[in-house]
């Protein structure tokens, strides 16, 4: 008998683990920084099923270390993300030749479409429905208001945290199994890969917005430099300056560094008329 066959019998995550995994999971925005956003909360929120499985130094600190990539997501919604991840730690654990990769690809993959699904729904649609009938109540003075305002939004939103805890455990667990008996993790792990890079070069050219505002020539016959760009390759500058940050960060700069040059650079850049 296999080590997988023995994880499906007996796994080393119960649900008082997962519990804990979805307790922890509410501070999601509460440690978010300019670097890697929602990376502190998502590292805490993992720690107890780190804990669990690894018991040396080394395998904790590369565990730590995994979960404290960039990560961002719609936080209602991270609990089917930390489900799926504590059962590919889990498999990590059991299986000494599983693709770590997997795990950060898999992560980075996800938080893009849910971040589209939760936003639509818990701040584009819920928020407003919780908030009209609140604020209609309110207004007339009723105590209600509130009270309806905060059980609107949050039963549904805590109901779906708690229930995606275990579902997505549930689904990482099976899909791993049927992966790893078919032999398709490498082909997974390019594919999510391939996702992720796609997810990270939408969030570029959709958060980064550069323009300059120059024109070669004068009057009528005057062309701007904006447009020709966009005809050559629209989004150039946001991949440019996505290109530099890139280029620094793996020269080990340091991203408060970063940060406080693009600062500069854009107030000069501003006050000089480039941008």
């Amino acid at each position: 008998m296999t080590k997988t066959s023995d994880s499906k019998e007996k796994p080393l995550i119960t649900k008082k683990d997962l519990n804990k995994v979805f307790w922890r999971s509410f501070q999601m925005e509460f440690s978010w920084n300019y670097e890697r956003q929602m990376n502190m909360a998502y590292v805490y929120a993992m720690i107890p099923i780190l804990k669990k499985l690894y018991q040396s130094k080394e395998e904790m600190a590369s565990g730590l270390k995994r979960h404290l990539e960039f990560f961002n997501t719609t936080p209602h919604l991270v609990t089917l993300i930390l489900g799926i991840n504590a059962a590919m730690e889990e498999e990590n654990r059991i299986d000494k030749n599983f693709d770590k990769k997997a795990i950060d690809s898999i992560k980075t993959s996800l938080m893009g479409p849910l971040a589209g699904i939760g936003d639509s729904f818990f701040w584009g649609t819920l928020r407003l429905i919780a908030t009209g009938v609140g604020t209609s109540l309110a207004l007339q003075g009723n105590i209600l208001g509130p009270i309806l305002f905060l059980l609107i939004f949050n039963v549904p939103h805590i109901t779906l945290r708690y229930l995606f805890t275990g579902w997505g455990y549930k689904l990482g667990t099976g899909f791993l199994k049927k992966i790893q008996s078919s032999g398709l993790m490498h082909s997974l792990t390019l594919g999510a890969a391939i996702i992720g890079l796609i997810v990270v070069g939408a969030m570029t050219a959709s958060m980064i917005d550069i323009t300059i505002p120059l024109s070669i020539g004068s009057g009528e016959e005057a062309v701007k430099i904006q447009s020709i760009l966009d005809d050559i390759f629209p989004k150039l500058l946001p991949l440019a300056a996505f290109g530099m940050v890139f280029y620094l960060l793996k020269k080990d700069v340091k991203p408060l560094t970063i940060l406080g040059g693009m600062a500069v650079v854009g107030i000069l850049g501003a006050w000089i008329g480039i941008f």
